[in-house]
């Protein structure tokens, strides 16, 4: 399923327009990506969790020139699933 599936399936079981749903939707994904961003974790009590994670800086090896090489350190955003969600998903 993608964004505009989801879009339509949701103003079809809110009874609400497709304009507006579809507005209530970008919000809600821009809030939690500006959360994240900013280093704030957005729980969703039963679905999950999102949050930024940061991984420190690394040495690897080229795979094909063998030569030892520094990762930088990154932040990546992370999604750690709830129980009732990782339920729904084992049934």
């Amino acid at each position: 399923m993608n964004k505009t599936q989801l879009l339509t399936v949701v103003a079809k079981e809110s009874g609400i327009k497709k304009s507006e749903t579809g507005l209530i939707i970008e919000n809600f994904l821009n809030i939690i990506m500006e959360e994240v961003a900013k280093g704030e974790k957005v729980q969703l009590m039963g679905f999950g969790a999102f949050e930024r994670r940061e991984r420190g800086e690394r040495n690897i090896k080229n795979p094909r020139t063998g030569e030892n090489m520094k990762v930088p350190p990154a932040k990546n955003p992370a999604f750690k699933a709830g129980s009732i969600f990782r339920e729904k998903v084992n049934s």
